[in-house]
């Protein structure tokens, strides 16, 4: 048997507006912690996920965390930027026309601003390829056992991600899988993949706020 290798599908840099951590910072933490493949999955953004992968090839995957008119949407092996404000729909046609592996990211959780119904969830369920069954920024497990109970009712493969802003908050929640290299060999490694997560915690969300501030302060006027 091949031997699995550790990846994060959650991942947050500078070029998100609330965090900021460098890209030759994350990816030095990455290797530190023995992250085999990572998934930056900047706000709507793409830009540091690009110059990340342009530094380390092996490790780095493009992704996107998309606001819908919904919820939040997690796009990986993305070639182009997809904006936010688009539907659910018309952001899962865009990244399927990428041919990108398709994620719903914290579908439960309340304080996030917005949050999927399981009604609007279930019109989607069809045309994607997993859902987040836990986050490591979530304030209790309850919202993870709830997208989990999702996943498992339709069918769904469940991916984990320590939705990091900070490079403490890097690998809380990795999967261990086969190695991958596209949406379709993904795909085929969820099938055997090992769950290692745990909740980072509370206070992270105030690393979050610091940036936002900090960015906000600095920004020309």
């Amino acid at each position: 048997m091949d031997a699995l290798i550790r990846a994060e599908f959650h991942t947050h840099t500078c070029y998100s507006h609330d965090s900021l951590v460098k890209i030759d910072d994350f990816l030095d933490t990455c290797n530190k912690k023995g992250l085999d493949r990572v998934a930056i999955t900047d706000h709507n953004e793409i830009k540091g996920a690009f110059i990340a992968k342009e530094l380390d090839p092996e490790r780095v995957i493009v992704g996107e965390e998309i606001q819908t008119t919904q919820g939040e949407v997690l796009g990986y092996f993305i070639k182009d930027h997809i904006p936010a404000g688009l539907t659910p729909m018309q952001t899962i046609e865009a990244l399927k026309a990428q041919d990108a592996f398709i994620s719903i990211a914290h579908p439960f959780d309340p304080h996030r601003g917005t949050t999927w119904s399981e009604s609007s969830l279930a019109e989607i369920s069809p045309y994607i390829d997993a859902i987040e069954i836990f986050n490591a920024r979530c304030l209790s497990n309850r919202a993870n056992l709830q997208a989990e109970a999702y996943a498992r009712k339709h069918h769904l493969a469940g991916m984990v991600g320590s939705d990091a802003h900070s490079l403490y908050e890097l690998g809380r929640a990795s999967l261990l899988l086969p190695a991958f290299d596209d949406a379709d060999s993904l795909r085929k490694a969820l099938v055997s993949a090992r769950r290692d997560d745990r909740l980072s915690g509370t206070w992270v969300h105030l690393i979050s706020l610091y940036a936002k501030i900090v960015k906000r302060i600095s920004k020309p006027h």
